[in-house]
């Protein structure tokens, strides 16, 4: 391989990088714009197998990690005060209940994973651009909600909501966030609550996603040949998820979701018009 050659694919992978994670927090489909992205620059060679997914996911799991960790901290201390002492106030009581609400909204999205991943896997770039449309239109309708919910107001019914449309973002195009997050303002929950049960219930799928493709990281055989291509977009996905999860975050509290639609209607227009042979 030439220094040349070897410089396009570093650049390109660099690209997917930033591209994975400055669009994995925000609501316009990391995975969808991965599925194009590999058409557009003809990488589907090089990123045969699930190694390089999995490496730039835990590269935005590990920035989601530092944006919360505060709430994360708090979570884990009063989850074990709950769980360890028998005297126990409202605020552990109320932190254990959430623990326990991210778990149940986890389970649809790992039951689903587990029966359809052969058939999400396989998606064409065409069909990306329809379910960015999908995208975009539920981020329409959710605009101008302001939901009234906080975290102690939550019920089992509105989390197995939320984690289903979680479940249903694993097709690429459907947005992760934006379909949690759209599910969790339609069940009233306020912005801020929206976003934060959003985040936080990326992390156990993300985690799991992660330690489950260990194997296909082991069994990748071009995984040395491309061992630094990986590392720059691994380090590039941590920096764009940070500053986009930051910038998101701003967006969320103003209420502007409706610029994240307009631009989902774009692009899946544009992904139709491209992509179909």
């Amino acid at each position: 391989m030439d220094a040349i050659s070897s410089l396009s694919i570093i650049l390109k992978y660099l690209l997917l990088g930033l591209f994975q994670g400055f669009t994995e927090p925000i609501p316009i489909s990391s995975s969808g714009h991965l599925v194009m992205l590999r058409d557009l620059l003809h990488l589907q060679v090089e990123l045969t197998g699930l190694s390089f997914e999995i490496l730039v996911n835990f590269g935005s799991l590990i920035a989601v990690l530092v944006v919360f960790r505060k709430d994360l901290i708090r979570l884990t201390k009063n989850g074990l005060r709950f769980v360890l002492q028998k005297d126990r106030d409202n605020e552990a009581t109320a932190d254990f209940q959430f623990i326990v609400f991210l778990i149940v909204a986890t389970i649809p999205t790992g039951v689903l994973g587990f029966l359809l991943n052969d058939y999400i896997s396989d998606i064409k770039a065409v069909a990306v651009g329809y379910t960015l449309l999908i995208t975009g239109a539920a981020l329409w309708i959710i605009r101008n909600l302001h939901g009234k919910k906080n975290d102690g107001d939550l019920t089992i019914k509105d989390v197995l909501i939320v984690g289903a449309a979680q479940a249903v973002s694993l097709v690429p195009g459907i947005s992760r966030s934006g379909a949690t997050i759209v599910a969790a303002m339609l069940v009233g929950m306020k912005r801020e609550t929206a976003f934060r049960f959003s985040f936080l219930l990326y992390i156990p799928v993300s985690l799991g996603v992660t330690i489950l493709g260990v194997s296909d990281i082991v069994k990748d055989e071009r995984f040395n040949e491309l061992m630094i291509p990986y590392a720059i977009a691994f380090l590039a996905s941590i920096i764009a998820t940070y500053f986009a999860l930051k910038w998101f975050a701003n967006i969320m509290a103003k209420g502007n979701l409706k610029y994240f639609s307009f631009y989902c209607f774009v692009v899946g227009i544009l992904a139709i018009i491209i992509f179909t042979r």
